[in-house]
């Protein structure tokens, strides 16, 4: 059956206490999709947030954001007084998340609940007794012990070395605790919002990041075991891509890049690690930037120009060896080449198209519908283009021109009726055209469902900016009109089931 779904982070839903989080809004969420016949639910990658506040660059490639916790189902289970936390001064503006003050204030509260918290819970005990989060929790009481400070700075902590380290959980085992009762209680509230989502027919898509931050657990206890490193530690080469449809300048992330060879050795097992991770948190995992596992861009150490790089061999489909039948999605945007596609064919997962890239007169873009087999997951945009209003908006004289002969050339393939001019309509006319396509998933930006315009846009890649990752939505924006906007949309495309069984 084809399906439709929405993307919307877990940052931007309504909440009265700075962020989105797994509490009310998000079950309300869920209640919205099953109303609007979209059975998916596409979050952003779950990780905490560093540098940039990025979810793309983490600190730990398998943590979870403690931001997400949602405050008021810890009131309600005697963790906290509502009063700890409600009067608190979140933020100015609730259509944006305030970093700043969500990194004072949220520790101490959560700090609160883990005094109340009951530690000889069975299930924390078991939970513990795993280690599971155990390198990231005593990563980030180091983190804590050194100000905040990046690993190179923690003097004789900056380059791991075991006994070292393990005195120092020793004496620090209460804040590791600490840390490790944030990332219980996130799966906690995580598995049964998870569980809701699914009894009323809609699966989550997550997404984990390609690279990982270089301020980050992993670089610090694994060093050049899985990233090309420098003998003083700092990284040999730098990750990003060149100039491409989402930059004209290129983007230069300043991730690590990885040593290929060095994890082929043992069969790619930390890769596989979190792959595994990521199949139990969702029900579908797309893998950012898919097209490194083909060729990989590396900038070199000290560069500030994202042109001046190289591509490099990454490891190709065998990385995936036993994986094919996973309900995996491959990001792969940017520099598409053959070696790319390849790598994607071999795999069997669905790749993605982006309609905002369709319309530039030529025939054989990949992204016109039209060129669509049904394997793809298909969105009007992502988290990182531009709104689609606005999109539109900013095409005038001979590129609107194109653009519309273009767009009424695919609705005519499609049997899409084309009705209006106006920036609206036109955005109204895309949807249909999404809906109506070969692809077996679509997927639109809850900003563009709501016709929103910059405002709305949630990224601009490479570069680091207050308002990048920190735009909300009110409750008022999931409204009933939306609703029945989305159903329209799926009953008429077929991509909604029928009462009584399967369209």
């Amino acid at each position: 059956m084809k399906t439709a779904g929405i993307l919307m982070p877990i940052s931007s839903l309504p909440s009265p206490y700075g962020i989105g989080t797994l509490g009310r809004a998000a079950y309300r969420f869920v209640d919205f999709l099953k109303g609007a016949g979209c059975k998916i639910w596409q979050v952003l990658p779950l990780q905490p947030t560093s540098f940039g506040d990025s979810p793309y660059q983490s600190n730990g490639a398998q943590a979870l954001n403690p931001y997400f916790i949602d405050l008021d189902f810890l009131a309600k289970e005697g963790l906290l007084l509502k009063e700890e936390y409600a009067s608190l001064d979140w933020g100015d503006d609730p259509r944006r998340v305030d970093y700043g003050k969500l990194y004072r204030l949220r520790k101490g509260v959560l700090k609160k609940a883990f005094a109340r918290f009951d530690r000889s819970d069975p299930a924390f005990v078991r939970f513990c007794g795993e280690e599971q989060y155990r390198d990231y929790a005593v990563f980030m009481a180091l983190k804590d012990r050194f100000g905040g400070a990046a690993f190179e700075e923690w003097e004789e902590y900056a380059v791991f070395e075991e006994t070292r380290v393990e005195q120092f959980a020793r004496e620090h085992e209460e804040e590791i605790v600490y840390h490790q009762f944030t990332q219980f209680l996130f799966l906690r509230q995580w598995r049964k919002l998870k569980e809701y989502a699914n009894e009323r027919g809609v699966e989550i898509m997550g997404d984990i990041p390609f690279y990982v931050a270089y301020d980050s657990v992993e670089t610090w206890k694994y060093g050049d075991a899985l990233f090309l490193l420098k003998d003083d530690g700092s990284p040999a080469a730098q990750a990003g891509v060149p100039p491409d449809a989402f930059s004209a300048s290129g983007q230069l992330w300043g991730n690590p890049v990885y040593d290929w060879e060095k994890m082929k050795k043992d069969g790619y097992a930390w890769w596989h690690s979190r792959i595994l991770s990521g199949l139990r948190l969702y029900d579908i995992l797309r893998i950012d930037h898919f097209i490194g596992f083909a060729r990989f861009y590396c900038i070199p150490a000290g560069e500030s120009d994202a042109r001046v790089g190289e591509w490099r061999r990454g490891p190709g489909a065998e990385l995936f060896e036993g994986f094919e039948k996973c309900r995996i999605v491959a990001e792969d945007l940017g520099v598409v080449t053959e070696e790319v596609r390849e790598v994607v064919a071999k795999t069997g997962y669905p790749g993605m198209k982006i309609l905002q890239h369709a319309f530039d007169g030529d025939p054989f873009n990949e992204h016109k519908p039209s060129n669509y087999t049904a394997n793809y997951v298909a969105y009007t945009g992502t988290h990182d283009n531009e709104t689609l209003m606005t999109r539109i908006g900013n095409m005038q004289g001979e590129e609107r021109e194109r653009m519309l002969a273009d767009l009424r050339a695919e609705c005519l393939r499609a049997g899409v009726p084309v009705r209006g001019s106006s920036d609206k309509a036109i955005c109204r006319t895309i949807h249909r055209l999404l809906y109506a396509s070969k692809a077996n998933t679509v997927i639109i930006p809850m900003q563009d469902v709501l016709f929103m315009g910059e405002e709305g846009r949630m990224n601009y890649p490479s570069v680091v900016s207050e308002g990048n990752w920190s735009f909300r939505f009110l409750g008022s924006d999931l409204s009933a009109a939306a609703r029945k906007y989305l159903y329209g949309l799926a009953a008429e495309s077929g991509r909604k089931e029928k009462e009584g069984g399967k369209s």
